[in-house]
C-alpha cells in the first residue's frame, strides 16, 4: 500500500498539474460563457456518457471475476467491482497510472485472496489492457495515417511516440512472460550496473526481491499456454471496455446538438489521444490530453470546442476519478471488515 507521504505527494502533484492545465487552456477565455454553454447541453446524452464511464470501470471487474473463477478462487462480484474502482482511482492520481494495481492487491489481500493468484490476474489484465492500445494504434498507423494527419498535423509525432512506447511496454512484458530467463538476466544485470555506478547502494535484499518477482512470470507463461481461450476472451472484453470509454466524446458531441460527424470518426480520434498519452508520466495524461484535444477536435466542434472539452474530459477523466474516489471509500469501509 502507498504510504501517506506518497499519497499526499501524488495529490499535490495532481493539483499542480491540474492548475497549470486549466490556466494554459482557459487563459484569456470567457470562462463564464464556456460554462454557460456546457450547461445548455442535453442532459440525456451526458447521462449516457456517465453510464459509459461506469461500464468502462466495471468492465475490468468482469475480467477479474472471470479470471478468479477460472483459477478456482471464490470471489464476490461486488468486491471485484470495488477492486476496479480502487484501481482506477489510484491510477488517475499517480503518474503513468502506477498506483492502481498495488492498491488493488492491498484490498484483495484484505479479502484474504491468495497473492500469487491476484498478481497473476492483474498481470494479465495489464498486458491485455496495453495490448488493446497497441492493436488500435498499429491499425490506425497502417490504415488511417492519411486520415489522422488531417486532424493532428504537426502533432503526429506525439501519436507515433505513444504507439512506440506502448509497443515497447507490451513487448517487454511479453519477454517477461515467454522468455523469463532472458528477462531475469536483463533485470538483474541492469540492477547490478546501477549499483556499480553508485546510483543505488548495493543491497542483497533488493536483488533477492527482484529475482523473486521475476519468478512470478513463470506462472503467467504457464497460464497463458494452457488457457489461450481465456486470454482471447479477456482481450475481447478489454477491447469493448476501452471502446465504450472512447465513445464519451461522441455523446458529448450529440449533447451539444451537433450531428455532422459519425460515432466511428469521433471514437477513433479519442482513441488516438488515449494511445498518444497512455505511457506518459502524467496523471491521466493531464495537459497533453487537453492539448491534443484542442488540436484534433477543432474541425469537429468548431466554436464549441472548449465547452466540449470541458464536458468530455470532465466526464471521462475527472468524473471517473470522482466516482472511483467515492467507491474507494466504500471499499475501505467494507472490504476486510468483520460482520
Amino acid at each position: 500500500m502507498m504510504s501517506k507521504k506518497q499519497t499526499v505527494f501524488n495529490l499535490l502533484f495532481l493539483v499542480v498539474v491540474f492548475g497549470l492545465t486549466m490556466y494554459l487552456v482557459f487563459r484569456g477565455k470567457d470562462i463564464g460563457d464556456i460554462i454557460s454553454t456546457a450547461r445548455e447541453a442535453d442532459a440525456r446524452y451526458l447521462l449516457l456518457s456517465i453510464v459509459c464511464v461506469v461500464l468502462f470501470i466495471l468492465g475490468e471487474s468482469v475480467i477479474i471475476f472471470y479470471m478468479m473463477r477460472t483459477l478456482g478462487t471464490s470471489v464476490k462480484m461486488g468486491h471485484c467491482a470495488l477492486y476496479s474502482f480502487v484501481g482506477f482511482f489510484f491510477s488517475c492520481i499517480t503518474p503513468s497510472a502506477s498506483g492502481g494495481q498495488p492498491m488493488q492487491i492491498f484490498y484483495m489481500k484484505k479479502d484474504k485472496l491468495p497473492i500469487p493468484v491476484t498478481t497473476l490476474v492483474l498481470m494479465i489484465v495489464t498486458i491485455t489492457y496495453k495490448a488493446v492500445l497497441v492493436v488500435i494504434g498499429l491499425v490506425i498507423c497502417l490504415f488511417g495515417g492519411g486520415f489522422l494527419r488531417g486532424y493532428l498535423g504537426d502533432y503526429m509525432w506525439v501519436f507515433y511516440l505513444g504507439v512506440g512506447l506502448n509497443v515497447f511496454c507490451v513487448t517487454f512484458m511479453m519477454i517477461l512472460v515467454f522468455a523469463p530467463g532472458l528477462a531475469k538476466w536483463i533485470m538483474v544485470t541492469g540492477l547490478k550496473l546501477i549499483e556499480h555506478i553508485r546510483i543505488l547502494k548495493p543491497r542483497k535484499s533488493r536483488l533477492e526481491k527482484l529475482e523473486a518477482s521475476m519468478d512470478q512470470y513463470h506462472e503467467t507463461a504457464a497460464f497463458w499456454a494452457s488457457h489461450k481461450r481465456v486470454i482471447l476472451n479477456v482481450f475481447l472484453i478489454t477491447f469493448v471496455q476501452r471502446c465504450i470509454l472512447f465513445t464519451v466524446t461522441y455523446w458529448v458531441y450529440r449533447a451539444l446538438g451537433l450531428h455532422s460527424y459519425g460515432i466511428l470518426t469521433i471514437t477513433i480520434l479519442q482513441a488516438v489521444i488515449s494511445v498518444s498519452v497512455d505511457m506518459l508520466p502524467l496523471p491521466g495524461g493531464m495537459g497533453i490530453s487537453e492539448t491534443l484535444y484542442m488540436v484534433m477536435f477543432v474541425p469537429v466542434f468548431g466554436s464549441l470546442m472548449l465547452p466540449s472539452m470541458l464536458l468530455s474530459r470532465g466526464i471521462s477523466y475527472y468524473g471517473q476519478m470522482l466516482i472511483s474516489a467515492v467507491m474507494t471509500c466504500v471499499a475501505h469501509m467494507t472490504i476486510g471488515r468483520q460482520k
